[in-house]
């Protein structure tokens, strides 16, 4: 065999270089495999590569937002805040791709075009953009939750003479808004972080809002040297209480519900929650997302915060969320948003009210008025959970599409695998635990053990192919429906629910079952030899 054959022929593909592909590969080369890994973007990174947008950063706390997987990698490095932004997610990306070589087993700049498995073989057979093909037993997305911009369909968008960025495709070098009026379409995490560092340099921002947010204060600040210290000697237990958790992160929440508390203990325990910021706010009591009268008492609670931070009371009314609870919708850290609003160079729009109509030549139209402006803004969100995966043309067993499978309904096994797709596993895919409930560095880690270690027990077993029975993809997804039916998130239209993209099925799309319940469950699968899994 050629050496270009050889090269084409492999055990794994993997596509994807953020947190979840990079680790991957690295598992995979240890336990001897031949790996070949593709990336879109021109370096590693994943989200951290394209999100490059003012202010961008982690809303989880950076000792824990890391790899756990080597005890040298947890101590030679030193996150400089407690949030970190992008560019050192990034640069820490960069050193792990480094210290561990994985550089020469990716190709960059290069995309999927499409994936057929063929059934005589038992492999993948991928081809990329680029026109190359590669024959594969394993085909390993790990493509991230959050990775498919949404694009814009506004009336008259291509009109627009001025300048026009998405906040998930920022460009590398940055954007000098100085003297300029600027429109941002969306009120989401990114731009509620990007927000008031625009407002800083922009003569005018003009933020059109059609959802508000409940957004919560990062608090963020720089780590001390001796904060570092002692983060990096108690590793193992901080890892230890992260992956027993119910999102990947160590907190403690009280035994009791909020209705059940008297005014004085509900008041301080949110105050404390409230202080500490970041996710302590959103386990500030266990029924917060299970029962309405708990939620209604917190997000009132919320609310009285928001307003106390806007002057004018015309703009804070326009700023409280109404149409769904705290928690139920993403819910950002923010530093200094709330105060943009007290600036006098930003204006808001309120287009649940006045919709946005076309885009001119030099602004946009709503219909209250017209908005002249220089630069626009898209911060439009993303398809989550689906999108990166029903893009790529991926037709399994007998010529099933994955788009059209999901098209119809959003199924999975454990969110790793789908029936009628040997061998495909998909990290963070649909219906496994994912960016809306769980520290990532956490729950990626653990589905890419599982992927590897399912991969060597076919080895240990003398198996090539696997592939769960409808029977149990029938009962995951029963599992998963059953736990989300019972919260309020499957109540509020947001992306949670794939309810931001026209025509897609309405179901939760990440487990919220908690990390630790559904690791333990993945492990039984393992131990007990992946009962409702077809082996050949």
């Amino acid at each position: 065999m050629s050496a270009s054959a050889e090269r084409n022929q492999v055990d794994a593909v993997v596509v994807g270089a953020g947190f979840a592909g990079l680790y991957q590969v690295h598992r995979l080369l240890k336990a001897g495999y031949r790996v070949r890994a593709f990336e879109k973007g021109s370096d590693v990174g994943g989200t951290w590569y394209w999100n490059r947008y003012p202010g961008a950063r982690c809303d989880i706390e950076s000792i824990c937002y890391s790899y756990s997987f080597d005890e040298a990698l947890q101590r030679e490095w030193r996150w400089p805040q407690r949030y970190a932004e992008q560019p050192d997610i990034l640069r820490y990306l960069q050193h792990v791709a480094e210290r561990f070589n994985l550089r020469p087993h990716f190709a960059f700049n290069t995309a999927i075009e499409a994936a057929h498995y063929d059934e005589a073989s038992q492999r993948w057979q991928v081809r990329t953009a680029t026109g190359e093909e590669i024959s594969s037993r394993f085909f390993i997305m790990a493509t991230g939750c959050l990775s498919k911009p949404l694009e814009p369909n506004f009336k008259g968008l291509d009109l627009f003479t001025g300048e026009r960025y998405q906040t998930s495709r920022w460009p590398h070098a940055g954007v000098d808004f100085t003297g300029k009026r600027v429109g941002m379409i969306g009120t989401g995490s990114s731009s509620i972080q990007s927000t008031p560092i625009i407002a800083q340099q922009a003569a005018q921002l003009f933020v059109f809002q059609r959802t508000p947010q409940f957004a919560i204060p990062a608090w963020n600040r720089e780590l001390t040297d001796e904060e570092m210290r002692t983060a990096q000697e108690s590793y193992a237990e901080l890892r230890r209480l992260m992956r027993q958790s119910e999102v990947g992160i160590d907190y403690e929440s009280p035994t009791i519900g909020a209705k059940e508390a008297d005014a004085a203990s509900l008041q301080k325990q949110l105050e404390f929650a409230w202080d500490r910021g970041g996710y302590l706010m959103l386990a500030a009591y266990p029924d917060l997302l299970t029962d309405l009268e708990s939620n209604k008492l917190v997000s009132d609670w919320v609310k009285e915060k928001i307003r106390a931070r806007i002057k004018d009371p015309a703009v804070a009314e326009k700023l409280i969320p109404r149409s769904y609870g705290f928690g139920t919708y993403r819910v950002p850290l923010e530093t200094g948003y709330y105060d943009v609003y007290n600036q006098p160079n930003v204006e808001l729009v309120d287009v649940s009210q006045a919709p946005i109509e076309a885009f001119t030549e030099n602004g946009l139209k709503t219909a209250a008025g017209e908005y002249a402006l220089d630069v626009i803004i898209l911060a439009t969100g993303f398809d989550a959970g689906t999108g990166s995966l029903t893009q790529m043309n991926i037709h399994g067993r007998d010529g099933r599409s994955l788009t059209e499978e999901w098209r119809k309904d959003i199924r999975s096994t454990l969110g790793l695998q789908v029936n009628g797709f040997p061998n495909l596993f998909t990290i963070a895919g649909p219906l496994a635990p994912s960016t809306a409930f769980c520290n990532m560095t956490t729950c990626l880690q653990q589905q890419v053990d599982w992927v590897t270690d399912t991969i060597l027990y076919l080895r240990e077993h003398h198996q090539t192919v696997i592939e769960p029975t409808v029977a149990r993809q029938d009962a995951w997804v029963k599992h998963h429906d059953e736990i989300a039916n019972a919260t309020l998130l499957v109540r509020t239209k947001s992306w949670y629910t794939g309810a931001n993209i026209k025509g897609k099925p309405i179901r939760l799309l990440s487990y919220i079952g908690g990390a630790a319940n559904y690791r333990q469950i993945c492990e039984e699968v393992k131990a007990s030899g992946y009962p409702g899994f077809a082996l050949a």
